[in-house]
C-alpha cells in the first residue's frame, strides 16, 4: 500500500558548508543546482572563464549561448521598437508636434530620484530642440504625489499648451481631467502599477498599463522618458527637423541619468535596465557632466563608480531636496551647466542629506520601539504600522526601509498631521506584493488614497482609521509574508580562502555586473576562517578582519549590525573560527586599493574540515 503524500519524506537541500542555522537564523544553500553546476562547467570550457565568473553567470539564469552578449549588454541590441509599448506613437508625434510649433511644454515629474532625472533628461531634449520647458516638481508635503489642480492651472496660466508627466500621472484623473479642461495636451510618461479606471488624455504611456503588451514593465521612468525619446527623434528624422545646424542628440551620451534613476528606483538590473546601468556607469566615470560631477565631488566618490555608488552614495543626495529641502534642487543641478553653481547646489544637497539622516534617526528609534512591543516577545505579526504624529513626511519612506529590514516583514511608517491625516510608506519584502494589497485598500475606502507597485507604496489615511487599516493589511498578507519569511535562505555563489582574495578577484566578478535588483551582487564564503579583530565603528557598523588557516587576512565590516543578531555573533565570537558570508568590494582610501568583504551572515563551523567548493 502506497503511503499518503504527506507522509513521504521531503528531501531537504543540502546546505552550503552544513550551515542549516546562521546567526541570523538563515540556512546556506549553494546558489547552483545539479543542472546549474553543470551549466557552470559547460561555460568554463567554452569560453575559457574563471570558474567563480561561471559560477555567477550560471546562478542567475544566463544560458551558455547568451554568455557573451550578458558580459557586454547593448542598448543596440537590447532595445526594442519604442512603438511596441502602447500609445507611444501617438506620444511621440504630440511631443514633435511641439518642438516643431515651437510650443510651451510643461514637465511634471516627481520629487525623487527617478523622477528628477526623468524631467531632467526630457528637458534637455526639448531644450536642444530649441525649446524652453517649465519644470514642476511637486513639494511632498503640500501637494503629495502627483498631478494636483492648482499646480495644473498654474501650469496653463504660464501658457504650457502640452503637459508632459513622468514618473507619475497613471492615477491623476481628476488634475489631468482640468489639464485638459483648459485646453492643454496630456501625455504622461510613467511605469506604476494601475488598475481599469486610466486618465482621459492624449496619450499614457506606460507598459504596467493591462492592455499594453510590450514586456517593458521593468524599466524605471527614466528608462521609458530614454525610449520615449528615441521615438520622438525617429519622428522629427522624418519631418526633416534635425539639420546641420541643429543636429539630432545624442541620447547615448545622457545614460548618466538614465543609470542614476534606474538604481535609484530600484528597478530589476535585467535586460534593457542593465544595458542602461552598464552603459551610463561608463558616462559617469569620463565626468563630463557638470551636474553629476559635483554630486559625487560632494559625495566623495573616490574611485569609478559602481551601481551601489548610485543607490548609496548620490541617489539619496538627489533625493534629499524633494524629502526635506526644495523639490527641484535635483532636477536643477541636473540641468545646471555652470561648474560653480553645479557645485553650490551640490553642497546644498549634501547638507540636506545630513539633516535627513538626523530626522530619520530619531523616527526610526521611535519607530523600531513601536514596532518590538506591537510584535511582543513572540514576535508575532505579519505586517508592521508604526505611526506617530511629530515624523517628517519626508523620511518615512526610508524609516519603514529600516523596519523592514530589521524585522524580515513588510513594514509602514505614517506621519501624522495636526488635522488627523496621515501620510505614509510601506516597503515589503521578496513575494509578497503591497502595491496590490494598498489598491484594494483605497478601492474598499478604507485608504484616502494610495498606490505603488510591489515592493513600495505610498498611502493617505485618517488617524481614526489606523487600527483598521493594520488589521486590514495583517489579514491581507499574512499568508505571503509567512511563506516568503519560513524561506529564510542565503545562497552562496562560492567559496575561497582569504588568500584568493584580491582586486583581481573583485574585477572578474565585477564583470558580471553592474549588481543591484534581480541580479544580486555574488555572496561568497569564506570556510572556518578566524574573526581576529572586531569593534564598532561609525554608525552602528561593526569593522571585522578574518585570517585563513596559511595567515592570509582579508578585512570586513558588517553595516548596521550593533543590536542585530549579526552584530551580536561577531562580539561573542572573537578569536574564533566562523563561516563567514558576503560581498567583495574594492575599497579607496588615501589613493590606495584593497579588497573588502561586505559581511553577510556568519556560522559556527560544526566539527570537522570545511571543504572549499
Amino acid at each position: 500500500m502506497t503511503p499518503p503524500a504527506s507522509a513521504l519524506p521531503v528531501e531537504m537541500p543540502t546546505a552550503f558548508l552544513g550551515v542549516s542555522k546562521s546567526a541570523t537564523g538563515r540556512i546556506w544553500l549553494d546558489r547552483l543546482d545539479p543542472r546549474g553546476a553543470a551549466r557552470a562547467l559547460a561555460i568554463v570550457q567554452r569560453y575559457q572563464l574563471p570558474e567563480m565568473l561561471a559560477r555567477v553567470l550560471a546562478g542567475r539564469g544566463v544560458e551558455i549561448d547568451a554568455v557573451e552578449d550578458f558580459l557586454d549588454p547593448t542598448i543596440r541590441k537590447l532595445m526594442p521598437d519604442p512603438h511596441t509599448v502602447t500609445q507611444m506613437e501617438t506620444a511621440a508625434a504630440r511631443i514633435a508636434d511641439a518642438a516643431m510649433r515651437k510650443e510651451k511644454v510643461a514637465i511634471f515629474g516627481d520629487y525623487d530620484v527617478d523622477g528628477a532625472t526623468s524631467a531632467a533628461l526630457l528637458a534637455w531634449h526639448l531644450r536642444h530642440c530649441g525649446l524652453d520647458p517649465l519644470i514642476h516638481i511637486p513639494d511632498r508635503i503640500f501637494e503629495g504625489y502627483g498631478p494636483n489642480v492648482e499646480a495644473v492651472r498654474g501650469l496653463a496660466a504660464k501658457g504650457a499648451t502640452l503637459l508632459v508627466t513622468v514618473d507619475c500621472g497613471t492615477t491623476s484623473i481628476e488634475a489631468l481631467a482640468e489639464a485638459k479642461k483648459l485646453g492643454m495636451s496630456v501625455v504622461v510618461i510613467d511605469h506604476h502599477q494601475c488598475g481599469d479606471d486610466l486618465p482621459e488624455v492624449d496619450a499614457l504611456v506606460n507598459p504596467n498599463r493591462p492592455d499594453d503588451l510590450s514586456g517593458l514593465g521593468h524599466l524605471a521612468a527614466v528608462g521609458l522618458v530614454f525610449v520615449t525619446l528615441v521615438a520622438v527623434n525617429r519622428e522629427l528624422r522624418q519631418r526633416g527637423f534635425w539639420t546641420g545646424e541643429k543636429p539630432e542628440p545624442d541620447l547615448l551620451g545622457m545614460l548618466h541619468h538614465v543609470a542614476l534613476g534606474t538604481v535609484a528606483d530600484v528597478a530589476p538590473l535585467t535586460g534593457l535596465n542593465r544595458a542602461f546601468v552598464a552603459k551610463g556607469l561608463i558616462a559617469l566615470r569620463r565626468r563630463d557632466h557638470v551636474g553629476h560631477t559635483a554630486l559625487m565631488d560632494v559625495a566623495r566618490l573616490s574611485g569609478p563608480p559602481e551601481a551601489w555608488h548610485l543607490g548609496f552614495m548620490l541617489g539619496p543626495r538627489i533625493n534629499a531636496g524633494g524629502r526635506i529641502g526644495r523639490a527641484d534642487l535635483g532636477v536643477r543641478l541636473l540641468l545646471e551647466g555652470d561648474v560653480s553653481e553645479a557645485a553650490r547646489v551640490a553642497a546644498e544637497l549634501d547638507r540636506l542629506n545630513t539633516e535627513r539622516r538626523a530626522i530619520e534617526q530619531v523616527a526610526e528609534a521611535q519607530a523600531e520601539a513601536e514596532a518590538l512591543a506591537a510584535l511582543g516577545l513572540e514576535d508575532k505579526g505579519a505586517v508592521i504600522v508604526t505611526a506617530s504624529e511629530g515624523w517628517h513626511p519626508g523620511v518615512v519612506g526610508l524609516v519603514a526601509s529600516r523596519l523592514k529590514e530589521k524585522f524580515s516583514r513588510p513594514a509602514f511608517a505614517i506621519a501624522l498631521e495636526p488635522g488627523g491625516i496621515g501620510t505614509g510608506s510601506g516597503r515589503s519584502i521578496s513575494g509578497v506584493d503591497l502595491g496590490k494589497t494598498v489598491r484594494q485598500a483605497v478601492a474598499d475606502g478604507l485608504l484616502i488614497k494610495g498606490g505603488g507597485h510591489a515592493m513600495a507604496a505610498g498611502i493617505t489615511l485618517r488617524k481614526e482609521r489606523l487600527a483598521e487599516f493594520r488589521a486590514y493589511a495583517e489579514a491581507a498578507l499574512a499568508e505571503d509574508v509567512a511563506q516568503s519569511r519560513h524561506a529564510n535562505e542565503l545562497f552562496i555563489d562560492g567559496a575561497v580562502s582569504a588568500r584568493a582574495v584580491t582586486p583581481e578577484l573583485v574585477t572578474t566578478l565585477n564583470r558580471a555586473g553592474p549588481y543591484g535588483s534581480a541580479n544580486p551582487e555574488p555572496v561568497i564564503a569564506l570556510p572556518s576562517h578566524q574573526l581576529v579583530f572586531a569593534d564598532e565603528v561609525g554608525q552602528a557598523h561593526v569593522r571585522v578582519r578574518f585570517r585563513s588557516g596559511d595567515g592570509a587576512m582579508v578585512n570586513g565590516i558588517a553595516f548596521r549590525a550593533i543590536g542585530q543578531k549579526l552584530g551580536n555573533a561577531l562580539k561573542e565570537n572573537r578569536g574564533q573560527l566562523l563561516h563567514v558570508a558576503g560581498s567583495l568590494t574594492v575599497d579607496r582610501w588615501q589613493g590606495s586599493e584593497r579588497v573588502q568583504l561586505r559581511v553577510i551572515d556568519v556560522a559556527v563551523p560544526d566539527e570537522g574540515p570545511a571543504q572549499i567548493r
